[in-house]
């Protein structure tokens, strides 16, 4: 048994991003912009809004948004009686949209709906209608059910999570990803691989999942290092924005694992960006959930699943787990994706990451329930 949920549109594409006026004309009809640190990239969109007819107001979300962004968000939604959220930007700026669209329908605070450090309460109301427009390729919020924020007060990065927050309608075009830099297209495109790689793995995994999964892992294999050398190839940047959109969808469904209950909890410790975590961690984590599989559950399925991943990733018929392990160091060297320590994680931080890693949800779909020493294991060799 398994449900199956995501956005009631899907429109992917190069150049579909000048449908977006008559798709949100078609939810609403004074839209609350969100977009990252550079509103500047959505001058284009005002001029669509312009022309269908809707109104809007723009806010920008430097960096991660917090608990505070998301209120003042949502304070603002609700005064300008916004009807409508449009989300610009890559990962932080999507889940700051979602989390203000919920947030501006709902009543109460924040931290009543938070996991975690919050009361966990279930959204009484559907958030105010939203588009999601991606400009990196990398997180899949475009089509996931919650929103990831961050907590200063309490060091942590947490999820308001809802099957109501699912946007609307995710408008998908490649053509805004070309901006990118290096690092970052390699960055949220490991992240785009761990959120393929965990969802199949993963103890909810399902057959329309398993589907998505392979599609995308082979995308990222053939798409990620040239889209990383150069940014205008346009098969390549195609290729890793519908790796990343399928992601989001198979995390939505299934669930994920160790490398992002590690990241979570890392990303409120430190300022690193949640991409660039997830892909020092990804070759270790596949390195040590598969020796723990091999020493405690020889007979489970996934260890199966891992070969086929490495199948997937080096294109080699006789590929087993190992050299797919291989294949994600490589890849990450070749990237030149800095370790932990670059973002100031030592040894003496171990311990603490590894307790709040132990309570996060994403841990709980890993494939095995790992021991406090092969967690540890796993961030001292990403460092």
């Amino acid at each position: 048994m398994f449900e199956f949920a995501t956005s009631a549109r899907i429109v992917f594409g190069a150049g579909t991003r000048r449908q977006a006026g008559g798709l949100a004309r078609g939810l609403g009809r004074q839209a609350l912009v969100v977009t990252g640190s550079r509103p500047e990239r959505a001058d284009f969109l005002g001029e669509l809004l312009g022309e269908a007819g809707v109104e809007f107001s723009v806010l920008a979300v430097a960096g991660e948004p917090t608990l505070d962004a998301a209120r003042e968000g949502a304070a603002h939604a609700r005064r300008e009686g916004c009807d409508l959220v449009i989300g610009l930007g890559g990962g932080s700026a999507l889940d700051a949209a979602k989390a203000m669209a919920a947030l501006a329908a709902n009543p109460g605070d924040v931290l009543d709906y938070l996991e975690v450090i919050g009361g966990g309460a279930e959204l009484p109301n559907a958030p105010l209608p939203m588009l999601a427009m991606p400009t990196t390729a990398g997180t899949g919020s475009e089509v996931t059910r919650n929103a990831v924020l961050l907590s200063p007060e309490h060091r942590a990065k947490v999820s308001l999570r809802s099957r109501l927050m699912i946007p609307r309608v995710a408008l998908v075009d490649p053509e805004l990803t070309y901006e990118m830099p290096p690092a970052v297209t390699a960055s949220t495109g490991m992240d785009a691989l761990t959120q393929l790689i965990e969802p199949f793995t993963c103890r909810r995994a399902n057959p329309l999942v398993d589907a998505l999964c392979r599609e995308g892992m082979a995308r990222v294999a053939r798409g990620l290092v040239r889209a990383w050398a150069d940014g205008s190839d346009a098969g390549a940047r195609g290729d890793m924005s519908l790796a990343s959109l399928l992601g989001g969808m198979a995390l939505a469904n299934a669930g994920l694992g160790i490398v992002h209950g590690i990241a979570g909890p890392a990303g409120g410790m430190f300022a690193a960006p949640h991409g660039a975590l997830c892909a020092a961690l990804l070759p270790h984590a596949l390195a040590v959930n598969r020796r723990a599989l091999e020493a405690r559950e020889p007979g489970s399925p996934v260890l199966a699943r891992y070969d086929e991943v490495a199948r997937l990733l080096t294109g080699r018929a006789e590929a087993r787990a190992p050299d797919g392990e291989r294949w994600a160091r490589d890849l990450a060297v070749r990237l030149v994706i800095p370790g932990l320590a670059a973002y100031g994680v030592t040894e003496g931080h171990i311990a603490e990451l590894v307790e709040k890693t132990l309570a996060a949800s994403s841990t709980r779909g890993n494939p095995i329930e790992l021991e406090r020493g092969e967690i540890a294991e796993i961030i001292a060799r990403a460092l």
